[in-house]
């Protein structure tokens, strides 16, 4: 059988909230960093995804998205480097569209029952943008989520699908925009997301011989918590079997929003517990997937939804968030115009800035980062096997505050970290609260964005602190 082998998702530290002074709304939505996009928590949901499997045994890499950082350069490259995967695998990037997770769900799937692929890694992970304060920004919020896509050895069965194509201009963003539009609200509701998702639900349920009382959760788009519970009275669900959207802690995450709900219902889920999943965007991608004995194990080892939900820290100010998204500037240090890095620099050095490897020495185990030719512990000399050091986890030796660097976020933390079996590296650190510092702490690497200049996204590892 066909179905998920693995899971894990990423939701973003930062919150707007109730607290958040000039928000103006109760409910929170999750707020990626200035440091990340959707390439970055990509990395991260994957990380997530893959504790305790073999990166090696990974085919093929999916990245769905709405929002990538490239209009050309494919972004799943990029995550598979990150994530060091093998060079011989497919890659693709599925994207335009906010069914784009489930769409890429479907061609994992394909690809493994033709045999062409062992295992797909799907990846879908969105950064929207909408006019700030507006109904849009307050019901999109930021996420990612990963399924690693096997035949053999999975723990949910991916049991049925079914898809409608159906062109609509309801919800959009051109490409020299860099924020989402919409359409007249009762159009875009009722003849789009009331109209489609029913129908292909019901049609599904008549091709498989189904009913809404066969699920145990029903995971699926909306635009917001109000017409999400009308969708499930349209379909015949209860509410009870209805997977909490978490529209009031995490918002809508676009391509990565179903396919985040039906993490979540794996979570809580039993063996034999069907799930019904919907993905919306011009038209609809409708699945089947039942937990089977292996669902308790598959949940060891991943943070998911649920842990990463819980971990946050809600903003202080509105502006803080405008400022991150580059709406709004405010007076810092003068310094000259950063120029665009080496495009051909940062290939060479991809092994010690993508997939952040160091080196190992042969002859004494001593591990060195950045990469050496020369141990410096016994001095041979060309000795050396790389190290991933991107899942290692690290505690901090010494840091220091620098107020003048005119970094986005004030101040720039620099630490030295030492790795666990050894390691010692110069890192900046991330998603912290100056007040908690302390020597010590225990840090894990996440994937970031450094800057941005002449149109390169110049990507790098730094440190932050354990999520809970």
């Amino acid at each position: 059988m066909t179905g998920i082998k693995s899971y894990g998702a990423y939701v973003p530290k930062y919150r707007l909230g109730k607290e958040t002074a000039g928000w103006g709304f109760p409910a929170e939505k999750a707020v990626a960093n200035f440091d990340e996009d959707s390439i970055t928590m990509a990395v991260a949901a994957g990380m997530d995804c893959l504790r305790g499997i073999d990166r090696s045994q990974v085919d093929g890499i999916l990245y769905a998205t709405t929002t990538s950082p490239y209009v050309e350069k494919q972004g799943a490259a990029l995550i598979a480097a990150a994530l060091d995967l093998r060079r011989d695998i497919t890659s693709a990037d599925v994207t335009d569209v906010l069914r784009a997770g489930t769409t890429a769900l479907k061609m994992a799937m394909d690809a493994v029952q033709a045999g062409t692929a062992s295992n797909i890694l799907v990846i879908a992970s969105d950064c929207r943008m909408a006019t700030p304060k507006g109904g849009l920004d307050r019901a999109m919020g930021d996420g990612a989520v990963a399924l690693l896509i096997a035949k053999d050895g999975v723990a949910a069965e991916v049991e049925a699908d079914y898809h409608i194509t159906d062109h609509m201009l309801d919800v959009w963003r051109s490409s020299d925009e860099s924020t989402v539009r919409s359409w007249e609200d009762r159009f875009v509701i009722e003849e789009g997301i009331l109209r489609v998702i029913p129908e292909a639900v019901s049609a599904f349920m008549a091709k498989n011989n189904l009913a809404p009382k066969d699920f145990q959760k029903a995971a699926y788009h909306s635009s917001d918590a109000r017409r999400h519970a009308a969708l499930a009275k349209m379909m015949g669900f209860e509410a009870a079997q209805v997977q909490d959207p978490l529209y009031d802690q995490m918002g809508n995450t676009g391509a990565a929003f179903p396919l985040m709900l039906l993490v979540a219902a794996l979570e809580e889920a039993k063996t034999g517990d069907r799930i019904m999943v919907a993905g919306y965007g011009d038209g609809c991608d409708v699945y089947s997937i039942k937990a089977g004995e292996g669902i308790d194990k598959l949940r060891q080892g991943h943070r998911g939804v649920k842990k990463h939900v819980e971990a946050k820290r809600v903003l202080e100010t509105y502006d803080e968030y405008l400022r991150w998204r580059g709406l709004m500037t405010v007076a810092g240090v003068r310094r000259p115009t950063a120029s665009g890095p080496s495009a051909s620099a940062l290939w060479r050095e991809t092994d010690r800035v993508i997939q952040m490897y160091g080196s190992k020495c042969r002859k004494c185990g001593y591990v060195q980062f950045p990469p050496q030719r020369v141990c410096v512990e016994c001095h041979a000399k060309d000795e050396m096997d790389n190290v991933r050091l991107s899942d290692k986890p690290a505690t901090v030796a010494t840091y220091a505050m620098d107020y003048l660097s005119g970094t986005t976020d004030v101040p720039l933390v620099i630490a030295v970290i030492n790795f666990k079996g050894g390691g010692r590296m110069l890192s900046m650190m991330t998603d912290r609260e100056t007040g908690e510092l302390s020597v010590g702490m225990p840090v894990e690497m996440s994937f970031r964005k450094i800057r941005s200049a002449g149109g390169i996204h110049n990507y790098y590892w730094k440190s932050t602190p354990v999520r809970a």
